[in-house]
């Protein structure tokens, strides 16, 4: 039994061409820009010894103070194993600290130290100049009307942050 696919006269299929009308060209390039902002942001980071993922924990950190591991995997989109191989590699380097969470002795919350903290500012240092040539081809207010619209798309009106 095949399942029911609807059918087109005139396929539209996605392609990297610029232009494709596509329903999915905005997914591919949305990923595209992904890839490259974030080979960017790791040529940034790379110096520091540590990479996007562990930097994405340290936002979290840095924005909303201790967070218990399974928060920290809901915010950084990473299942269980995945942050709990960052958290070490963090805590490994120095840069947070587990300790444990009153009244649930099975949780832990993750703290940013402040060699964590200076790494993290060292980090917005060194990737300023990157980000910068990151979006170079832009003009005049398009980086935050670019920043607006992928806000928006990340965060739909009436959905948690």
């Amino acid at each position: 039994m095949t399942p029911d696919v609807p059918h087109r006269t005139t396929a539209s299929r996605a392609t990297d061409r610029p232009g494709d009308e596509s329903p999915f060209a905005l997914g591919l390039l949305l990923r595209q820009a992904h890839w490259h902002a974030a080979t960017v942001m790791a040529e940034a980071l790379r110096p520091l010894g540590i990479e996007l993922r562990h930097f994405a924990v340290l936002i979290v950190l840095v924005d909303t103070g201790a967070t218990v591991q399974r928060d920290l995997a809901a915010a950084t989109g990473s299942d269980k194993a995945g942050i709990m191989r960052v958290v070490d590699d963090l805590e490994r380097k120095g840069l947070a600290v587990r300790k444990t969470v009153p009244g649930d002795r099975r949780a832990r919350a993750v703290e940013i130290t402040p060699q964590g903290l200076e790494l993290f500012d060292a980090a917005h240092v060194a990737a300023e100049p990157l980000s910068e040539r990151l979006v170079a081809d832009l003009g005049p207010g398009e980086t935050e009307q670019l920043k607006d619209l992928l806000t928006r798309l990340a965060h739909p009106a009436g959905t948690e942050a």
